[in-house]
């Protein structure tokens, strides 16, 4: 695999993964009522304990799409140009 493919698998990972996450943003924003009722049915769950979740979980789901596409991303632009 050359470094370029690998920088452009990142990328196009980063760029999916976001989009993942807006649509988990939105959608949790939207229907969140909704949402709140369908895992009420399988979770003993407050409202408050289930909102949490979901921001810990969206904290932790953009922080790793930094961490582990982002940064190797820029690193890899940064070392092929100079």
């Amino acid at each position: 695999m050359s470094i370029e493919l690998l920088r452009d698998v990142l990328a196009w990972s980063a760029l999916i993964n976001l989009g993942i996450l807006i649509l988990w943003w939105s959608f949790f924003s939207c229907a969140h009522d909704w949402v709140y009722r369908l895992h009420g049915k399988w979770f003993c769950l407050t409202l408050e304990k289930f909102d949490a979740i979901h921001y810990a979980a969206m904290a932790f789901y953009k922080l790793s799409i930094f961490l582990f596409m982002l940064v190797p991303y820029l690193a890899i632009r940064i070392v092929l140009s100079g």
